[in-house]
């Protein structure tokens, strides 16, 4: 039986900022009045400490923009981001673009057609049969589903896949009297852009994609949303997520390792999305694991802030540069539903 196994990791990153200089030069201002001290709290408790915009406030602000103009400077901005994290995950993975059976897309921070899928498969030489799937409003889970695709395609079909996650939260500032107003300050406080891409293909070396298992609490489906309005899309996000998620977690981890055989104690590596800090300190509470074993994710989350679906890549990257990287693997991503995805992984470093 063919095996499917992740062979290549490309990251793309737009300019740094520092989380002070970002709130000192804009969002103090932006959060003037009553809301200030409050507002000043969140971004320093957030557990970032730098992060990354496309379209930085620092320089323009785009917080009265319409949707359309939105949406015209997302195609303009992320397409380099794209191209360069995909021609660094295919350069790791040492094939050609021309010989990818599939290229998915995964992005809930912009929208067009002709989109990244058409474009980006023109512009890095992909074959014109290649066969393209685009991903839209998963949120920040979306990098495991859409690496549930590529993976049963390569299963099936025996050929090199591609998946690219980027998204450009940064186009997305809102008002300061938006509705929802304190979500919107624990958001911007977390939020940052960023692209990566995996190549998977059945090459015996990499981490072979062994399961990718979901769980959706639909009773708390508006715990995390994502609207499209007039100025943008606007994040829903309730303080009520984490005892969600510590409801869940466990139960679904144990399902998915004892089907393989393991137990938490046998995993070596954990890739957490880490939304925030109050969700990594639950996810670790409730798989209770050692001080450490999260600290790839929590690394993530300060050099990067929460980048949506690129975020559990950057972890994964970052796990394997390790001296030693770990043998399994356990990537977990939560998002709107409420929805969790757990993925195991299994075999040698990239």
């Amino acid at each position: 039986m063919v095996t499917a196994a992740i062979t290549g990791l490309g990251i793309a990153l737009p300019p740094v900022t520092g989380q002070d200089e970002i709130w000192d030069g804009y969002f103090s201002a932006h959060y003037a009045g009553p809301r200030n001290g409050l507002a000043r709290r969140i971004f320093t408790n957030s557990g970032v400490r730098t992060r990354h915009a496309a379209v930085s406030p620092l320089i323009e602000d785009v917080s009265e923009w319409s949707t359309e103009r939105r949406m015209r400077r997302y195609q303009a901005e992320v397409m380099p981001l794209g191209k360069a994290a995909v021609g660094r995950a295919l350069a790791d993975a040492g094939i050609a673009a021309g010989d990818l059976g599939l290229f998915a897309v995964c992005s809930c921070t912009g929208y067009a057609t002709p989109g990244l899928d058409i474009l980006l498969a023109r512009d890095m030489g992909m074959s014109p049969s290649v066969q393209r799937l685009f991903v839209g409003h998963m949120g920040c889970y979306a990098a495991l589903p859409g690496l549930g695709v590529v993976s049963d395609f390569v299963t099936a079909r025996g050929r090199p896949a591609l998946l690219l996650c980027a998204e450009l939260t940064s186009l997305h500032l809102q008002p300061p009297g938006a509705r929802g107003d304190i979500q919107q300050i624990v958001s911007h406080a977390l939020f940052s852009d960023a692209a990566a891409a995996v190549v998977v293909t059945d090459a015996a070396s990499g981490y072979a994609v062994r399961e990718v298992a979901a769980i959706t609490d639909t009773s708390t489906a508006d715990h995390m949303t994502w609207e499209v309005t007039d100025q943008g899309f606007r994040m829903g996000l309730s303080p009520r997520v984490p005892a969600v998620l510590a409801t869940h977690v466990r139960g679904l981890v144990d399902q998915v390792l004892s089907r393989h055989g393991r137990s938490i104690a046998d995993v070596d590596g954990w890739a957490v999305h880490p939304g925030g800090p109050k969700i990594l300190d639950v996810v670790q509470e409730q798989l209770e694991l050692p001080g450490t074993a999260l600290s790839a994710s929590r690394s993530v989350l300060a050099a990067h802030g929460n980048c949506s679906s690129p975020t559990v890549l950057l972890v994964l990257d970052e796990l394997r540069r390790r001296p030693s990287p770990p043998r399994t693997v356990v990537m977990l991503a939560f998002g709107p539903g409420l929805t969790l995805y757990v993925t195991l992984l299994e075999g040698s470093s990239l």
